[in-house]
């Protein structure tokens, strides 16, 4: 039986990549590790540590003693909140890469997941149908953090052999768990704000085109990357992952088939930059080639499952 970690297990992602490996593997075979003390209530069906990715140290020390067939390593500061704190975003973001990248190196872990983003990309990308290999001058302390963290990874299994995978991310949209601090937030908030009958106040212009993906089809892809034969992957830098694009004014129209009085209104901030530096949409034939990925969920899909899901009282 597999024996996994997912380090950054009270986030977005990691609490439902949890939740499905636990599906997968066994409740006991799957081990949520996060800083926060207290186990996050999701979690709480099976196995909690708290772990600081940057106490190196104890990482290295519970990694040795347990030994580990994968590990996830998700714990990062988001686009939008590595700019307020950029010294602290880029320790954060690389310091905790490496000890991973050496513990696998030493052969406590036999595949490693770290994940990145279309962060990686810049104003200088091609924004359509942006290619697997392509242009990449990020303009954000996390998109550099993203585009190092590739080009280690590559490095790593070059030079040491380590099974380590990745894929680029685009915005994730889920009603499961709340996001971190991200550009492509306001996809997961107007649906909060729909649903309690309030008007939606967007921080990107209306016809900011960004990549999105319904969460399902997010960790669906990150199950099927790590389950792929070895032989296959034949990116490791990390993987292009494309599901729909879409711009504030066209989700609101998806948003108002189904809440008429739904309405919206457009007040940019310091987040239009950064979207404005980030593809519009995503050309992922690699990953279609490779391990035969493709995503299920289109706009008016995401809107019907988000509706029908959160929390109408929430502010």
């Amino acid at each position: 039986m597999s024996n996994v970690l997912v380090i950054g297990a009270g986030g977005q992602i990691g609490t439902e990549l949890v939740l499905a490996l636990r599906k997968k593997h066994g409740v006991q075979q799957v081990i949520a590790a996060d800083i926060k003390i207290e186990c996050p209530s999701l979690l709480s069906n099976g196995p909690y540590v708290q772990l600081d990715i940057l106490n190196r140290d104890a990482v290295r020390n519970y990694i040795i003693y347990k030994g580990f067939d994968e590990v996830y390593l998700l714990a990062a500061l988001l686009s939008a909140t590595a700019e307020k704190n950029p010294d602290f975003a880029w320790k954060l973001n690389m310091d905790g890469l490496f000890t991973i990248l050496d513990l696998a190196k030493e052969g406590h872990i036999k595949k490693v997941f770290w994940p990145s983003s279309i962060a990686v990309f810049g104003p200088t990308t091609p924004a359509n149908n942006t290619p697997q290999t392509t242009v990449m001058e990020p303009t954000t302390v996390y998109g550099i953090s993203k585009q190092a963290g590739e080009r280690w990874c590559e490095y790593y299994h070059t030079k040491f052999g380590v099974d380590v995978r990745s894929i680029r991310y685009p915005g994730l949209i889920s009603y499961k768990s709340l996001p971190g601090g991200g550009t492509t937030d306001y996809a997961v908030d107007i649906f909060y704000k729909a649903k309690a009958g309030h008007e939606f106040v967007s921080f990107l212009r209306k016809d900011t085109a960004l990549p999105m993906m319904f969460m399902d089809d997010a960790i669906r892809a990150t199950l099927e990357l790590m389950s792929a034969p070895i032989d296959s992957i034949k990116i490791r830098s990390a993987y292009n992952l494309a599901g729909v694009s879409f711009t504030p004014q066209e989700i609101g129209e998806s948003i108002k088939k189904i809440i008429p009085s739904f309405t919206i209104k457009y007040s940019p901030d310091f987040r239009q930059d950064i979207a404005d530096s980030w593809p519009n949409s995503i050309d992922d034939t690699n990953a279609q080639e490779d391990w035969n990925w493709k995503h299920a969920y289109d706009l008016d899909a995401i809107t019907s499952v988000m509706l029908k899901n959160v929390d109408g009282s929430a502010d």
